[in-house]
């Protein structure tokens, strides 16, 4: 009989210790250490997947010089948005992390994607709806698919003695927080559950060339539930997220060892599943029929992938003593900042004014290059005077209040030029990049904010 040892995991990391400690050593949090049964079994019975695959593995020592490098036969589907975050199609033997809030789409998603994997065995085990919801599902997503088979069952040793009958050539799992080991005596969702999981899925894997899907909760913070150690196991990790308000989902890299890492995937949520927008920058910019002041539009990037997006900023007057600043999409910092460059370069007075900025269409963006777009709503807005129509934005501000050059600005007054705007403001830096090619728009450089401003108003 194997023996039962209680140990301390931490909730954060994974930090293994044989007593309760308040701070965690590893990663500095507080309070975070559980307790949890782990059956140490020395005779671990690890599952043999020699038969899964005729490729004979040779473990040894070996110079990277005597390495054969060979390009990788990914497996491509027919989700043009899944492929572009994934850098082209599914590696084979690669472990991804899907992760998302409840209801946000991750299973419907990744049905579809194996749905539509016609050519392909796909598995799909699910530890948390039965084999009547998911077909529910599929029927509303009106797809068929004879190689497509449901396990549902919690038990990864079930599992994997299924796999080995099946030998399927893609396997998803919903969710690996409901699975269990039986070498581990703790309940499904702890962190040393999920952590073996997770590397016995590895294995699987690895060993026999079988790309996994492996869909992950979030916690209330918006991290991904279980230790850290799961992120960095995994070859890939997905982040699906979107406003319920929104019909709109966005698909996010945040690590991925076979490709790029500032993908976007942007899906619209129907009746009939999660369709690919070919052309975000049309969703992203409302319709509008009269002039507004502050709107602007930005030429910004996400991967490879240039989209316009459009900035709305309100500024009003203060009624309450401490100015109100709030944001949607964006950094609340670097709003306080582009308002600090506004106040010190320009005079004007946003001390004593409300401040609130939006990015429409629920999308959070990062590129620093909307800045001069944010600039131009913000003063838009404080003067009430509409920008004109037809311009758009290209450019970061820096604290001296200079405009500065962005990166691949080719594609920015490409993608804007194909929309149909007439004028792209861009920093006069970019120049040198400018003078190859000739646009049907026009391209205007500034290099500081005091000229943007009187070109504007």
């Amino acid at each position: 009989m194997s023996k039962l040892k209680s140990a301390f995991f931490c909730q954060n990391c994974g930090y293994e210790s044989t007593k309760w400690v308040g701070k965690c050593s590893s990663c500095s949090q507080w309070n975070t250490f559980v307790e949890e049964l782990v059956q140490k079994n020395d005779s671990k019975k690890q599952v043999d997947w020699s038969s899964h695959n005729n490729e004979i593995r040779n473990f040894k020592t070996i110079a990277l010089q005597d390495v054969k490098v060979s390009e990788e036969n990914r497996m491509v589907t027919n989700d043009i948005e899944l492929d572009r975050v994934l850098g082209g199609g599914i590696v084979p033997g690669s472990l991804i992390l899907v992760a998302g809030e409840p209801g946000i789409g991750k299973s419907t998603l990744f049905l579809q994607t194996g749905l539509q994997l016609i050519d392909q065995k796909v598995l799909y085990v699910s530890g948390e709806e039965s084999e009547q919801q998911i077909k529910m599902r599929a029927d509303r997503l009106h797809m068929k698919n004879e190689n497509f088979y449901l396990l549902t069952e919690t038990s990864t040793q079930t599992i994997f003695s299924e796999i080995k009958k099946l030998k399927p050539g893609l396997v998803i799992v919903d969710s690996v927080q409901t699975l269990q080991t039986p070498f581990i005596e703790s309940s499904p969702g702890s962190v040393s559950q999920i952590r073996e999981c997770a590397a016995e899925f590895q294995r699987f894997a690895k060993e026999t060339d079988t790309p996994v899907f492996l869909i992950g909760h979030i916690t209330k913070d918006g991290s991904i539930a279980g230790p850290k150690i799961l992120e960095h196991m995994v070859d890939t990790v997905l982040q699906f997220e979107g406003d319920r308000h929104y019909a709109y989902r966005i698909l996010r890299t945040l690590k991925n060892r076979f490709g790029s890492t500032s993908e976007l995937g942007i899906y619209e949520m129907t009746d009939s599943g999660m369709h690919g927008v070919k052309n975000p920058s049309e969703i992203l910019m409302t319709q509008k029929e009269e002039h507004l002041s502050g709107i602007a539009i930005a030429a910004s990037i996400e991967g490879l992938r240039p989209f316009l997006i459009e900035v709305q900023a309100l500024v009003t007057q203060s009624v309450y003593g401490t100015p109100q600043r709030t944001v949607s999409g964006f950094d609340l910092r670097r709003l306080q900042l582009l308002l600090a460059v506004l106040e010190k370069r320009g005079g004007f007075h946003f001390g004593i004014k409300d401040v609130f900025l939006n990015i429409a269409g629920g999308l959070k963006v990062e590129d620093p290059s909307i800045d001069l777009a944010v600039l131009s709503a913000l003063l838009s807005s404080f003067e009430d005077v509409p920008l004109p129509q037809l311009l758009c934005f290209a450019g970061e501000v820096g604290l001296s209040g200079e405009i500065r050059a962005v990166n691949r600005i080719e594609q920015r007054i490409a993608e804007a030029e194909k929309l149909g705007f007439e004028k792209i403001i861009v920093s006069k830096y970019n120049q040198k990049s400018l003078m190859k090619q000739k646009y049907n728009i026009e391209v205007i450089t500034m290099s500081r904010v005091e000229e943007l401003y009187r070109y504007l108003f």
